[in-house]
C-alpha cells in the first residue's frame, strides 16, 4: 500500500513545485509529473495509472489535473474503485479512503447522473416539440435519385466504396438504405444477392 502522487500544469511556463512539494509532504513515494494541458495526451500520467497497485492510494493536489470533465472523473474514479486503488485530493479534501470522502464522491457522482439523466429528457422534448412543429432532427435524407444511382451502380457489381467515393453518400447511410430496400424486397416475397464488397 503505497501514495502515488501525480502533478500537472498546462503550459510549460507553469511551475510544477507547488504541487510536488505538497505531494511529497502527503508521503507520496513517487510522483509522475507532466506540462500539458488535460484535452492532449498525458503520457505521464497513464504511466501513473500502470503503475499504481491495488491498494495504493493515487493522490494529486486538486481534482482538475486528473480530468476535465465531470464524466471523465466519474469513469477514473470507477475504474480506480475497481481496481481496488483510492483517491485523495489534497485542496478538496477529498479521500477515498475515509467513509466522509466516500460519500461525498458518491453523492458527486449522483448529482452527475441526474444531469446527464436531466440531459438525454430536455433533449427528447426538445424534438418532440419540433416534430410536432413538422421540423425533424437528424441527417438529411438522400434524395431519389442518388440513391436511385446508387442502387443501380451496387446491382451492377460496383463497390460501395466506389459508389461513395463518385456520388455525395456515407458508406454507412448507404447501407442503412439497403437494409431498407433488402427488407421491403423480403417482405414482397423477392430475394437479396449478397456479396463480399
Amino acid at each position: 500500500m503505497a501514495k502515488i502522487g501525480y502533478a500537472r500544469v498546462s503550459t510549460k511556463n507553469q511551475n510544477l513545485d507547488l504541487q510536488i512539494d505538497t505531494l511529497e509532504k502527503e508521503g507520496c513515494e513517487k510522483i509522475f509529473f507532466e506540462k500539458r494541458g488535460s484535452t492532449q495526451t498525458r503520457p505521464e500520467f497513464e504511466r501513473c495509472l500502470e503503475y499504481l497497485r491495488k491498494g495504493d492510494t493515487l493522490v494529486v493536489w486538486k481534482l482538475d489535473r486528473l480530468g476535465r470533465t465531470m464524466k471523465q472523473l466519474i469513469n477514473l474514479v470507477d475504474d480506480l474503485k475497481e481496481r481496488g486503488i483510492d483517491l485523495r485530493v489534497i485542496t478538496g479534501d477529498l479521500d477515498t479512503t475515509t467513509p466522509q470522502g466516500k460519500m461525498m464522491f458518491t453523492l458527486v457522482s449522483m448529482f452527475a447522473e441526474m444531469e446527464r439523466d436531466l440531459t438525454i429528457e430536455r433533449t427528447k422534448v426538445g424534438l418532440a416539440a419540433a416534430r410536432k412543429r413538422g421540423r425533424v432532427g437528424g441527417r438529411k435524407k438522400i434524395d431519389d435519385d442518388t440513391l436511385d444511382k446508387a442502387f443501380m451502380m451496387y446491382d451492377s457489381g460496383v463497390t460501395v466504396v466506389d459508389i461513395c467515393r463518385t456520388l455525395p453518400i456515407k458508406k454507412a447511410t448507404f447501407y442503412n438504405y439497403l437494409k431498407e430496400r433488402n427488407m421491403q424486397r423480403e417482405e414482397e416475397g423477392g430475394t437479396n444477392e449478397r456479396r463480399t464488397e
